[in-house]
């Protein structure tokens, strides 16, 4: 057989430079350039080390290995400390011995495993729904679903913290896309009368907790719009399953709401269960069309063993220990108590693991976050496009694994090393 050296190429082939070509287009873009020049001013205001995509060691806990230290980590969303669990690690290791490391294949061919449709009954049966669906990815399952219920006579109804997946899901089905600003509800109604004779269904997607500020959804205001206005009503749970309620079911268990209030649950594996994916869960015909026709599931590998039975068994350590979310709800209702009594502007509900500090501008929240970084702490600051140009922030998760003292150590850190930034800066 032939190896492709020894192929007969033309020879305008053989002399086009094809790396060149690709860099000179992706020159041209105005998102690269503008991409460049953010960079470079970066570098000017005195940032030397590019900030993200920096590898760390070990298991995401309350602490990190990070380029040979040990730091507290607020970076990691292992909220309930299932990640490196014992019997969560077993569980994989235990379904990669058994079927591989790889689904190997579409579910509705032959990657569909046993573990799958076990974990699908489990979430629907914890939810309180009929049934459920599984996603390889949690951002895949947001983008296919929403544009697989609506389509160019419909609407996809958002507040202004939708985040990008419900979005950009939104955009690819065709329909309209509404926006109101988060919390507004009485601007949605107005929105509505104006016009909602002018679309077919409409589909209104909230979120449980809002993942960069910690925000909570009013689901019963929620509920009443989705009724009044006759909307199709879908919440991503990805930061709020395992973490609000009593016993972790999210937000229809803190809302005392059934679980019926809502139509599309959906919501990731990667945070409190400690694995990847994402799922839906809903009435038994809903889940049944979208097993059938939802591009994100048919068209793609299943989600493979090991991370299937993670969620498994962080499920069954959820049922078991249902006092892990509570546990957790205190150390972010800690976490803010200090804040405030060290005069710093935190947001977010009380109990919600999510918790940023608004710092300003790009460069200032990422040098707050090098300057913490020399004091042991691990957080990330959050910059443009994921937040508007002048809501720069430092995001901190809270986990289980956090203790007081750790948090007793960071407050009077942050507060001390932001007032000196701010000094610096006039």
């Amino acid at each position: 057989m032939e190896t492709p050296d020894k192929f007969d190429v033309p020879e305008w082939v053989r002399n086009a430079d094809r790396r060149s070509y690709v860099t000179s287009f992706v020159e041209k873009l105005p998102a690269y350039r503008y991409l460049r020049r953010r960079i470079v001013d970066a570098v000017k205001s005195g940032v030397t080390a590019n900030p993200f995509f920096q590898p760390r060691d070990g298991v995401s806990r309350s602490t990190i290995r990070w380029n040979g230290r040990e730091l507290i980590n607020y970076s990691g969303y292992n909220y309930l400390g299932l990640s490196g669990h014992p019997a969560v690690s077993a569980a994989a290791k235990n379904a990669i011995d058994r079927y591989g490391t790889s689904a190997s294949a579409s579910r509705i061919v032959s990657g569909q495993i046993e573990l799958h449709a076990e974990l699908e009954k489990r979430l629907a049966q914890f939810l309180g729904a009929e049934d459920a669906l599984i996603f390889i990815s949690g951002y895949l399952t947001n983008v296919s679903v929403v544009a697989q219920l609506v389509g160019r006579s419909d609407a996809v109804i958002t507040d202004s913290g939708a985040h990008n997946s419900i979005v950009t899901g939104a955009r690819l089905s065709g329909a309209r896309s509404i926006t109101f600003a988060n919390g507004e509800w009485g601007e949605l109604d107005n929105l509505m009368q104006a016009d909602r004779q002018t679309f077919n269904r409409g589909l209104l997607v909230g979120e449980g907790l809002y993942s960069m500020d910690g925000a909570k959804l009013d689901l019963a205001r929620a509920v009443e719009s989705k009724l009044r206005h006759d909307l199709l009503f879908m919440v991503d749970e990805a930061h709020s399953l395992g973490v609000l309620g009593r016993t972790g079911r999210g937000i229809c268990e803190h809302s005392n709401l059934p679980p019926g209030s809502i139509d599309v649950h959906m919501g990731t594996l990667s945070k409190a269960l400690a694995s990847s994916g994402g799922y839906v869960a809903g009435d038994s015909a809903l889940i049944e069309y979208l097993r059938y026709s939802c591009p994100g599931l048919i068209f793609s590998v299943g989600l493979s063993p090991a991370d299937t039975a993670a969620a498994i068994a962080a499920l069954d350590i959820l049922e078991r220990e249902p006092q892990r979310p509570r546990e957790l709800q205190e150390r972010a209702r800690l976490f803010r108590r200090l804040a405030r009594e060290w005069g710093l502007d935190v947001s977010g509900c009380e109990e919600a693991p999510i918790i940023s500090l608004i710092v300003g501008d790009d460069h200032a929240a990422i040098a707050l976050s090098r300057q913490l970084l020399d004091q042991g702490i691990h957080v990330q600051s959050i910059v443009w496009p994921a937040v508007s140009a002048r809501s720069a922030r430092l995001r901190f998760f809270i986990t289980l694994d956090h203790t007081e003292e750790q948090l007793r150590f960071t407050i009077p850190a942050v507060a001390r090393e932001l007032e000196q930034l701010r000094r610096s800066v006039g």
